[in-house]
């Protein structure tokens, strides 16, 4: 057998090749040359977004290739500097030409491409381990995801949100509902229909949406899949020759620049081992509010009325269920979100469906429900600037539940009618206006709280207020409210992060104690292990450009005082650690991380109430804290102090 290594592998066109590398030439007992650290590390996934290790090109000569042989073929491993599995190219069939390619982060196979048919082009990648499940076909061979063998719900909510950010409408389709699954599934053909209409035109719903969408853009990234459980529709349901599993009104949470939003997926159904979306996901703007209704197939079960004239939703009165089907013929033409002026428009005709719905309904709790939508209707039409009836609408319902004295509704337009008048006069302010603008936001929201302290948006309201006040450097107020909003609400997210804040802001002189998990999950972080040292711990982000920019400087005074007691220990508010491996490495940060799911509602952040980034504490050699609000700038002489 050939053993010069002068053929090592085959990519897709497109593809990042070895030069004229074809084949990896396997050594069996007939040994000879294997190929370099540095050839095998030039292999790229077909598939972009997977993470998995790449040592930087120093520690090429502390990384070995390595023959093996398995049970059925053989193939070189590729070693990192610790021993760590860092790729494995194998031939599976014995032609000693390599048909799969590896790749591991952390010493686990998290992504794997596949030359099934043995052509020398890859059809075939797969997700394992802490990468996922996915299994994608590529049956052309050209580098694109053409279907999926197995896809998550999770993973298909991901898919959609790349699919957007990408603007890539092959992507996208591979997870809506075809017409091949519907056959699969059984689907009657008034269910074929409505779904088939739905999806119609998906390239161009989607271009429509993304050009008014201010969510979606290149720095998008996909966070986290949200619905409630997945729901059986039986077969006597009429929907299909077989149950169905489905998940309805999902949505994928996703992160600008640190701003979150929604993607709303609507409705998805199980087709064998692969979920797909049965409506076109949209971005969900600020400026439209919407509630979903339901998909085309976990639709309320519909009868015909002894007349025969009038469709009847079970657990409805008549009357509701022809003000719903009225709302449901309008929620089929939503207007483009950058239309400020239609989409007032269909905000108020909304708005005037939900209240006529409510109406109907005598049940309390059912019809405050209807009425705290059309509300939110209203909110969306007001907060286009375009609607200045929608703001009278909203005054004139907060002055009726007055009256009516219905405590619950008149806290609800109440805080949504302060919203509004805050929003468009933050809009229309001069740069000059914006702090006495702050100021009587911030009154009003001490308003709002004095009468209606236990509402459902209070704990929403009082931490607004306490950051506010924390921003504009009132710190006493801001310990007032985070100390109200602990006691009063200490089970909700807000509650927590109030009193977090409360531990930061009095944080001087006292011990800090802070543990978490390392970027790799492996082991745990205790700051309090580093007494002795002085220990800068710093809340960052890979999306906060100030933190970026401070690294440098971080980096030069590291490299300074490292070696005579200083420590920094980051704590990374990334929604999804991703990406940040290899900012890190791009940066040359080498100190240690701590990570937690979740940003900046994270167990770290909640800890110590962290509303801004960076967040920076110092510590001294006895672990307590000399400063929470340093800055790079300052720490040079701090150290000089400390370290003596």
């Amino acid at each position: 057998m050939r053993t010069d290594a002068t053929m090592f592998g085959r990519r897709v066109a497109g593809v990042v090749l070895f030069g004229a590398f074809v084949a990896l030439w396997l050594p069996a007992d007939r040994a000879g040359a294997a190929p370099t650290v540095e050839q095998t590390l030039q292999f790229r996934p077909v598939q972009p977004d997977v993470e998995y290790d790449r040592p930087d090109p120093s520690e090429y000569a502390r990384c070995r290739v390595r023959a093996e042989r398995y049970a059925q073929g053989s193939g070189w491993v590729v070693l990192g500097p610790a021993g760590q599995v860092l790729r494995r190219y194998v031939d599976t069939n014995g032609d000693n030409i390599v048909d799969q390619w590896r790749y591991y982060l952390h010493g686990l196979e998290v992504y794997r491409d596949i030359d099934s048919d043995f052509d020398r082009k890859v059809d075939q990648s797969r997700w394992f381990n802490t990468g996922g499940t996915r299994w994608a076909l590529d049956r052309d061979q050209d580098g694109r995801v053409d279907a999926w063998k197995r896809l998550s719900a999770q993973e298909a909510s991901l898919v959609v949100v790349q699919a957007l950010v990408r603007r890539d409408e092959a992507l996208l389709r591979t997870v809506l509902l075809s017409p091949e699954d519907m056959q699969t599934l059984g689907l009657s053909e008034d269910v074929r229909r409505t779904i088939g209409a739905q999806l119609a035109d998906a390239g161009a719903k989607m271009r429509q949406a993304l050009a008014a969408s201010k969510v979606i853009d290149s720095r998008t990234r996909w966070m986290r899949f949200d619905a409630g459980l997945p729901g059986t529709i039986p077969v006597d349901a009429g929907r299909a020759t077989g149950e169905l599993t489905v998940f309805e009104n999902a949505m994928a949470i996703v992160e600008t620049d640190g701003r979150t939003a929604f993607v709303q997926l609507g409705e998805l159904v199980k087709v064998g081992e692969v979920w797909k979306l049965t409506q076109i996901p949209k971005p969900l703007e600020e400026s439209l509010v919407e509630v979903a209704l339901g998909g085309p197939l976990m639709q309320p079960e519909v009868t015909q009325s002894p007349a025969g004239d009038a469709a009847v939703v079970t657990g409805l009165p008549p009357a509701a269920q022809k003000v719903l089907a009225r709302l449901q013929q309008l929620d089929q033409s939503v207007p483009p979100a950058d239309d400020l002026k239609q989409t007032a428009q269909y905000n108020l005709a909304r708005a005037e469906l939900l209240g006529e719905l409510a109406q109907t309904l005598t049940e309390p709790g059912e019809r405050t429900q209807w009425l705290k939508q059309m509300i939110d209707a209203l909110t969306a039409a007001a907060q286009t600037g375009q609607s200045p009836r929608a703001v009278a609408e909203l005054k004139a319902l907060e002055r009726r539940y007055s009256t009516e004295r219905a405590t619950d509704l008149v806290a609800y337009v109440t805080y949504r009618r302060l919203l509004v008048e805050y929003t468009l006069a933050v809009q229309q302010a001069k740069p000059d206006e914006q702090a006495k603008l702050q100021n009587e936001w911030l009154a009003s929201l001490e308003e709002f709280l004095q009468k209606f302290p236990k509402s459902e948006d209070a704990p929403d309201a009082m931490l607004q207020l306490a950051a506010g006040y924390e921003l504009t450097g009132k710190t006493e107020d801001a310990q007032k409210w985070y100390g109200r909003l602990a006691a009063d609400f200490a089970e909700t997210v807000p509650g927590r992060r109030a009193a977090g804040a409360l531990r930061r802001l009095s944080a001087k002189g006292k011990p800090f104690r802070l543990t978490g998990r390392s970027l790799d999950g492996k082991t745990r972080i205790d700051v309090e292990a580093l007494r002795g040292k002085v220990v800068l711990v710093s809340y960052w982000a890979t999306w906060c450009v100030p933190c970026t920019a401070s690294l440098p400087q971080l980096r030069a005074l590291y490299e300074q005082y490292h070696d005579k007691g200083f420590e920094i220990v980051g704590v990374c508010l990334d929604s999804t650690p991703e990406n940040v491996p290899a900012f890190l490495h791009k940066h040359h940060v080498s100190w240690p991380q701590i990570y937690e799911p979740g940003g900046l509602d994270s167990p770290p952040a909640q800890q110590y109430g962290v509303i801004s980034l960076p967040t920076i504490f110092l510590l001294d050699r006895e672990g307590k804290v000399v400063s929470q609000s340093t800055s790079p700038a300052d720490l040079k002489a701090q150290l000089d102090q400390l370290l003596r």
